[in-house]
């Protein structure tokens, strides 16, 4: 009998931190008047800005910094719109593989053009901001040709490809800018 009662629970470990997470999770939860300037207070522990957002004001926390150049009417996207677009349209001749739109990357997958079918690209774009800058857009292009034995192998990139295809994509983000505020 003493056996039993000094023997542990395999649920023990699990089940202590369990608790103490509930228990830390329900201390944050604060209720009734709040005194915090710029709070409603009396809501329940759901204090609301006086201008209903949950967090900050006009639209919540803005961990980015604003973006007077994105268009209006929320994009739900974490880089300027107009460069993620008009990456989207320049590359759309290409598989894509991989596109986030909140970290601003756009992998392709392999591309043959159909006029050199031993021939391959690949082409890796990230976004760096929230702003239409020439500075805000990495591109990496990657090239492979198909050997006698029929295996793919790197060959080198012309060094203005990249460079070429950034302006190519900045300059339609410029056309979509000019447009949209027509």
């Amino acid at each position: 009998m003493t056996r039993l009662r000094n023997a542990r629970s395999p649920w023990t470990p699990r089940i202590v931190p369990a608790v103490a997470l509930l228990l830390a999770l329900t201390a944050c939860a604060g209720g009734g008047e709040s005194d915090y300037p710029g709070r409603i207070g009396g809501d329940g522990g759901n204090a609301r800005n006086r201008d209903g957002s949950v967090l900050g004001g006009d639209g919540g926390v803005e961990l980015l910094g604003t973006d007077e150049e994105a268009p209006q009417g929320g994009t739900g996207i974490g880089v300027n719109a107009y460069l993620w677009r008009a990456s989207l349209d320049t590359l759309s001749f290409m598989p894509v593989d991989s596109a986030d739109p909140f970290g601003g990357v756009v992998l392709t997958d392999w591309y043959s053009p159909p006029e050199t079918p031993n021939e391959r690209f690949k082409v890796n774009l990230y976004i760096l901001g929230r702003q239409l800058r020439a500075d805000g857009l990495r591109v990496s292009v990657f090239r492979q040709e198909r050997g006698p034995d029929g295996t793919w192998r790197d060959v080198e990139v012309q060094g203005q490809t990249a460079t070429e295809l950034e302006n190519a994509i900045l300059a339609r983000a410029r056309e979509m800018r000019i447009a949209s505020t027509q």
